[in-house]
């Protein structure tokens, strides 16, 4: 498997990396505009966000903030970066799930049938989201938050810790 670069090197970031190796990524690096960090954990920080274009392999926005993933995975579009999904190996996706380019299934979450994941979602650790749900793009479900069947959530929403969600389809 190619090169992972992450655009963010903070705790977010460092899951993301940890993510990654479990999915067969061999090479994982950083980039991140604040220059005075060089290495997260085991992995170097190679530059800015301005060092996109010159970067080769696929990449990950591992940024919490809704509105700055959404315009580094705009970037990312722009300069045509293989952005993947990522997925822990002991995360639950049920059948027929669909999940979009950018997104994070992080340890112990579980999606169930019939539910579409847009890009750019992070599903937190020890998170759930029951059956047929409709989750917009770059929704954050925070770590042990838990949603409903049948549920839609708009764009940029955050589902805070521990939060239990529930909303009558409209």
């Amino acid at each position: 498997m190619s090169n992972l670069i992450i655009i963010g090197a903070s705790g977010h970031g460092r899951v993301i990396a940890d993510i990654a190796r479990l999915y067969g990524y061999e090479e994982i690096c950083f980039l991140d505009d604040n220059t005075e960090i060089t290495s997260l954990g085991n992995y170097e920080v190679i530059g800015t966000t301005a060092d996109i274009e010159n970067v080769d392999g696929d990449f990950f926005v591992g940024i919490g903030d809704p509105k700055v993933r959404k315009n580094m995975m705009e970037k990312l579009e722009q300069n045509k970066k293989i952005i993947p999904i990522l997925f822990h190996p002991i995360s639950l996706i049920g059948e027929d799930v669909t999940i979009e380019k950018g997104t994070v299934v992080m340890a112990g979450a579980v999606i169930n049938p019939g539910t579409s994941i847009g890009q750019g979602v992070i599903i937190n650790t020890s998170s759930s989201v029951d059956h047929d749900c409709k989750i917009g793009d770059y929704v954050h479900i925070a770590v042990g938050a838990h949603v409903c069947g049948t549920v839609e959530i708009g764009e940029s929403t955050c589902i805070g810790a521990g939060n239990f969600y529930a909303e009558l389809k409209k």
